[in-house]
């Protein structure tokens, strides 16, 4: 009798370190596997190129035929891990003391964004401001020279998460103590970036442009113990291009680059933009696009822009070693964006070339 009920002891302990091992270890492990990559890259989309001012500040205000741009994103990833990552941002941005007989002008911008994740809901809220000049080198080029400057804030909240003390053998007690070092649910600091973009123009069918920048160059301290837990700047680099191939037909290749601490992002590919009808601001098109983020995961995205609104949706499908554990599942994210005017006469400014429906 006593074996028998040692045995059922037994089992029913093996059964529950096997939901522990499924539940908490394995969801770990999973985010492991990915590198540095994950945890390093902090914020970050797949439709970078609905996200202009987390790109580069220099791309602040930076828009031809429009005064101002407005634009949100949103982002699931991960949605098969118990908890998935989540990532909000919304942002404005417009251009200043500029004139219909004026080439160079200033842009401001300002942008909000909230990242979170993991069963204590680590969250990350940036508020970020930025300026940027924009500078016309003839009728074929421009510079552009931005800055940032960000208050951001990390939370953790201590009392949803479990530590291996607390496991008795059947479950996580959380009255048992976690034997861990307590530490602060909220830690602030400032942030400073800079970016730069050259642009080139020589006629309405081409565009291109190059950029760089470095984010968190003053390299401020993260953590909750009050530790001495540097973050290391964030070099990046951006391509973007946009060729019209006729008049109902544009490709728009690019290419977003990142790196921080020995982790990097690399993602490209290239959006197709198809007319469907309509003249000037009204034009209609719709949007495919492929893309690719360096051994992690294939985009595609589709999308719809009239109006001055553009509309994107695309989903990651995961390529890494985490494919065969959450399914090939990536990431959703949604991405809409307006461009707009406020001056007179702006809708009929033609900044610089740049390819166009009609």
């Amino acid at each position: 009798m006593k074996k028998s009920i040692q045995n059922i002891i037994t089992s029913a302990r093996l059964q529950s370190t096997f939901r522990f091992a499924k539940q908490r270890i394995l969801p770990a492990v999973l985010c492991l596997m990915l590198g540095q990559n994950a945890m390093a890259q902090g914020i970050h989309f797949s439709q970078y190129y609905n996200a202009p001012m987390l790109t580069n500040p220099a791309n602040t205000g930076l828009m031809p035929d429009n005064d101002f741009r407005v634009g949100v994103n949103y982002r699931n990833q991960w949605s098969s891990v118990p908890v998935p990552y989540k990532t909000f941002s919304a942002y404005a941005d417009f251009q200043a003391l500029h004139t219909d007989q004026l080439s160079n002008w200033l842009g401001f911008g300002v942008a909000f964004f909230n990242d979170k994740a993991g069963d204590g809901n680590l969250s990350l809220n940036r508020v970020v401001g930025n300026v940027a000049y924009h500078l016309q080198m003839g009728n074929s080029s421009m510079l552009s020279m931005g800055l940032s400057g960000s208050y951001a804030q990390r939370s953790v909240d201590f009392t949803k998460l479990t530590f291996d003390m607390q496991w008795d053998g059947f479950a996580f007690n959380g009255s048992l103590p976690n034997g861990e070092q307590a530490g602060v649910a909220k830690t602030n600091y400032m942030e400073v970036g800079a970016g730069l973009n050259y642009a080139y123009f020589p006629n309405d069918n081409v565009y291109i442009k190059i950029g760089a920048g470095v984010d968190q160059i003053n390299q401020p301290k993260e953590s909750f113990y009050g530790q001495n837990n540097q973050l290391g700047m964030r070099p990046t680099a951006n391509v973007d291009a946009t060729f019209k191939m006729g008049n109902s037909f544009m490709l728009n290749p690019s290419m977003y680059f990142s790196t921080q601490s020995k982790a990097y992002e690399f993602v490209y590919g290239t959006l197709a933009d198809v007319y469907i009808g309509g003249e000037g601001k009204d034009a209609s098109q719709l949007i495919f696009g492929l893309f690719n983020r360096w051994n992690e995961a294939v985009i595609g995205t589709f999308g719809y822009e009239w109006g001055g609104m553009r509309a994107m949706v695309s989903y990651d499908f995961t390529i890494s070693k985490l494919a065969p554990y959450n399914q090939s599942n990536g990431a959703l994210e949604f991405g809409i964006v307006y461009k707009g005017h406020y001056t007179s006469g702006g809708s009929a400014r033609k900044l610089y070339n740049c390819p166009r429906f009609f």
